[in-house]
């Protein structure tokens, strides 16, 4: 009986050790509640400083044209929108008045010719005689006096002759610059006057092509500090490179450089111009078209750049990244950052170098918690 009681025991005891190893097992630890989060480590690297900033399209030059001389258009001798040459004929006005002062102002200029003729004949005629004496100095004065004032009537006379020659030559109006020609205001018919308000038509050079963009004065006023402090550098000798994208998103396939920045701030906007001027040889880019110009403004040789899937923004719109610390507690970091290139944020102040930013499982996780970092590879930049 005793023996029986003491197996008993025995038995008792070993299911207990059993059971407490069971519960042992199944009992988690401290290290088994954390969550894996993918983290990269940011590193300082040398990356193009460039922004985006929306535009429009601008012609390169533009004409109106206009009469500079009354009268009726008899002609109009051009296509419209078509190209044209500078310098080649548009309009044909009735040239008839203008002739007809010509040819007046011509016989104008032959009779003070004919006159100054006789004048400079019978002046040397008394020169010669003036030796002898048989000509009164009085008579040499007048003669002398009256060549003076044919010689002056000649030249009134072809300068009559002239400007009726310009007038005459203003009947055919031409071509200004070369380029692509609007529709025509007015018709055959037409009374049109010297300098009236109303253009005739309009040309404009489209190759090259302007394209006009805005920027905040603040970011012109941040990114000459960052330059200044030597943060940034220059992009280079020939200043700031400017690639485009039109209105559907689709790349423009020449590159552009920056034209001329504005001196003066938008008093309603804040804003500064910036012009820039592209190749258009073949026409795709035309007046007035929506685009955005991306500009290559420096090159910073020590970046902090964390991914945009590690960025979150609260609702006033401040940028913030969780880091995992020494100790791998997350925390909730403010940051202030600047737009890059491949889907990348610089930092400007709020993370330090050698620091895990998560890029993965940002939603299981929550500033305190202790997380098992796990590295992912950053991805591979699209260009440079």
């Amino acid at each position: 009986m005793t023996t029986l009681r003491a197996t008993r025991l025995a038995l008792l005891a070993i299911a207990a050790v059993a059971c407490t190893a069971c519960g042992a097992a199944g009992q988690p630890n401290g290290a088994g509640q954390a969550t894996e989060v993918g983290v990269v480590v940011v590193q300082p690297q040398k990356t193009v400083v460039t922004t985006q900033l929306p535009g429009r399209t601008v012609a390169f030059r533009i004409a109106q044209v206009r009469p500079q001389v009354s009268g009726i258009i008899q002609r109009r001798l051009f296509t419209e929108g078509a190209l044209v040459e500078a310098g080649q004929p548009l309009y044909q006005l009735d040239p008839a008045p203008y002739q007809a002062a010509f040819d007046s102002a011509q016989a104008q200029v032959a009779s003070a010719d004919a006159n100054a003729l006789t004048l400079r004949l019978k002046f040397e005629r008394y020169q010669k005689l003036s030796a002898s004496g048989d000509v009164s100095q009085q008579d040499r004065d007048d003669i002398t006096a009256s060549l003076h004032q044919a010689e002056a009537q000649q030249a009134v006379a072809r300068a009559a002759l002239e400007a009726a020659r310009i007038n005459l030559g203003y009947t055919r109006i031409v071509a200004p610059i070369s380029g692509r020609i609007a529709t025509s205001a007015f018709t055959e018919g037409a009374l049109v006057t010297a300098n009236q308000d109303a253009a005739l038509t309009t040309v404009q050079q489209y190759a090259p092509m302007y394209v006009d963009v805005t920027q905040p004065a603040t970011e012109v006023l941040r990114l000459r500090q960052q330059l200044k402090a030597g943060a940034l550098e220059h992009a280079g000798a020939d200043g700031a490179v400017v690639s485009l994208l039109l209105e559907d998103g689709t790349p423009y396939p020449q590159p552009g450089r920056l034209e001329f920045t504005g001196v003066t701030e938008s008093e309603s906007t804040g804003t500064i111009t910036l012009r820039a001027v592209f190749p258009n040889a073949d026409g795709t880019l035309l007046p007035g078209m929506y685009v955005r110009a991306l500009l290559t403004l420096g090159v910073a040789q020590s970046a902090l750049l964390v991914p945009q899937q590690a960025v979150s923004r609260n609702a006033r719109g401040d940028a913030s990244v969780l880091v995992v610390g020494a100790d791998n507690h997350v925390e909730l970091r403010p940051l202030q950052l600047e737009a890059s290139n491949d889907n990348r944020w610089r930092v400007v102040s709020g993370l330090n170098a050698g620091e895990r930013i998560i890029v993965q499982g940002q939603q299981k996780v929550r500033p305190g918690d202790v997380v098992r970092p796990a590295l992912v590879e950053p991805a591979a930049p699209s260009h440079g």
